[in-house]
């Protein structure tokens, strides 16, 4: 919650099955964002979640994983924010057109 807290509120939270917790969700729902974990499978209590909206999560991992294959910009090495966000800019066209 510490990493949450500070940051804007959103509309969803999307995370895997890991971070389904009672406080996690009393926390989102809280701010007004609604959670779209699925429940662990050792839970007693299930909660709904959105299945649809969950798959969507699967395709940004997808999108950082292409990413990560940059060694560039899986290990950092652009010290200033300005030239990272260039580099990963750039990476994204690459792999869009390439794809």
């Amino acid at each position: 919650l510490p990493l949450i807290a500070p940051l804007p509120r959103a509309r969803t939270l999307s995370a895997d099955a890991a971070y389904d917790s009672d406080g996690l969700r009393q926390f989102l729902v809280e701010r007004g964002t609604i959670p779209v974990i699925p429940n662990n499978k050792t839970r007693k209590r299930f909660h709904p979640f959105d299945p649809i909206a969950y798959k969507k999560r699967n395709q940004i991992e997808r999108m950082f994983c292409r990413l990560k294959d940059w060694r560039r910009i899986a290990t950092r090495y652009d010290k200033l924010a300005a030239n990272f966000s260039a580099t990963v800019a750039i990476a994204i066209a690459i792999t869009w057109w390439v794809d």
